[in-house]
């Protein structure tokens, strides 16, 4: 018994390992018939061209309704997240002015350097100087290349024009070449003043297409087109560029940065005329009615000019271009009263004043046309005198008498002034 029973055992193992291997060889020929298993989603190719063709007809059958909402439906959400990009820029920015006005004074007295003991009397002096900003090239890649090439010690002259003053800015870019200035760049308002540029060895600038801007540079006059130089002006500061800003009317007869004191924020060219109006005077005012306190003392001085003046990158010369041009953005205003009213306005309530530092130019090196044809002409000794530059911005026959001051200061024609009356007909 026993024996049969080990044969029995002996029989089963037998089939029960033939088993295991027919098994496994089953396995392997569906393993290799069917790599994506046996119920795979996976089609075969013919089977998915002809799913995909099936898709495709359907997708075909949608009526040019559907097609036409959807497209529209695409164009209003773009629309949509465009107008959300412009609010986060703007609440940015307020969130970056907001960031600077929290602890001004505290800032200031990290930026200016530990605390120091007063000296003895008559010695202390004040700080005249903000310093420079960190310079962010990110800002403008294509400026910051041009800058590096025509910027001299990082500053030089910058002038906006368009079309309307080509006669002028011929006569302003052959004097700046004549005295040997070679870092200025004039940035171009349209295509027809960059091709002129271009043209006439001028160095320029065109900017990148901006509609809010490009709309005025086109059409605008003087008064608006020098609204757009405190927009502009802003990207050069940015770049760690002091400018020397100068409008198209003027004529160039020296080389301005041999004369400029660059100790202040901002040092400007005046409107005045003599040394009160130009430097500030005590101004009495009478007030009969008020009987013994009838005489109050006023302080007066006249106008920076904003057509001219040096601008170092200091915060609180972007403040000055960033107040300034907001306001032009809001009023139908000057700019030139907006950028006195914003540099010389007092902190009072409700308004916090501008901490800049300013200088005035010597009226009769940077003079104005005023000075020239009131004053200069008529004096045997001041007509000896050559200024650096003089500023045709008392005077609406702009450009014959800009020809007027070449042929008096280089060509040394004496009588070259005289016919000009000394005011306008107007």
């Amino acid at each position: 018994m026993a024996g049969r029973r080990e044969k029995v055992q002996s029989i089963r193992g037998s089939r029960i390992a033939i088993a295991i291997v027919i098994g496994v060889l089953v396995g392997c020929v569906f393993a290799f018939l069917f790599p994506h298993g046996f119920f795979s989603s996976n089609l075969p190719i013919q089977d998915r061209q002809l799913v995909k063709k099936n898709v495709q007809a359907g997708s075909s059958c949608e009526s040019p309704e559907r097609v036409n909402m959807l497209k529209s439906d695409i164009a209003s959400l773009t629309e949509k997240n465009a107008e959300l990009q412009k609010q986060v820029r703007q609440l940015t920015a307020k969130l970056r002015l907001a960031e600077q006005g929290k602890d001004q004074a505290q800032k200031q007295v990290m930026v200016l350097g530990e605390q120091h003991k007063v000296g003895p009397f008559g010695t202390v002096k004040a700080l005249r100087t903000n310093p420079t900003v960190v310079p962010d090239e990110s800002v403008n890649p294509r400026l910051a290349k041009i800058l590096e090439e025509v910027a001299v010690g990082k500053e030089l002259i910058v002038a906006l024009a368009n079309s309307n003053v080509k006669s002028m800015l011929e006569v302003w870019s052959t004097n700046i070449k004549r005295v040997g200035i070679t870092n200025y760049l004039v940035v171009a308002l349209d295509d027809q003043t960059a091709e002129y540029c271009k043209t006439n060895d001028i160095p320029v600038y065109q900017r990148d297409p901006d509609e809010g801007i490009d709309s005025i540079a086109r059409k605008g006059g003087n008064h608006a087109v020098s609204g757009l130089k405190f927009r502009v002006l802003r990207e050069f500061l940015q770049l760690d560029y002091s400018v020397l800003l100068s409008d198209i009317d003027i004529v160039f007869l020296q080389n301005p940065f041999e004369y400029l004191y660059r100790d202040s924020d901002v040092e400007s060219m005046t409107d005045g005329h003599n040394n009160m109006t130009a430097y500030g005077y005590n101004d009495v005012f009478d007030e009969p009615a008020m009987g013994w306190a009838r005489y109050a003392h006023t302080m007066r001085i006249w106008v920076f000019n904003s057509g001219f003046f040096y601008i170092r990158p200091t915060i609180p010369s972007i403040e000055l271009l960033d107040r300034v041009a907001d306001r032009l953005g809001k009023e139908k205003a000057w700019d030139q009263a907006v950028f006195n009213e914003e540099l010389f306005f007092p902190s009072h309530p409700g308004y916090y004043g501008l901490h800049a530092s300013k200088r005035v130019m010597d009226f009769y090196l940077f003079m104005n046309s005023k000075v020239l044809f009131k004053t200069v002409r008529k004096d045997a000794n001041l007509k000896k005198l050559k200024p650096v530059v003089v500023h045709v911005n008392y005077h609406p026959d702009k450009f014959p008498r800009m020809l007027a001051i070449v042929e008096f200061y280089v060509n040394g024609k004496q009588d070259a002034l005289d016919g000009f009356p000394v005011g306008s007909d107007w």
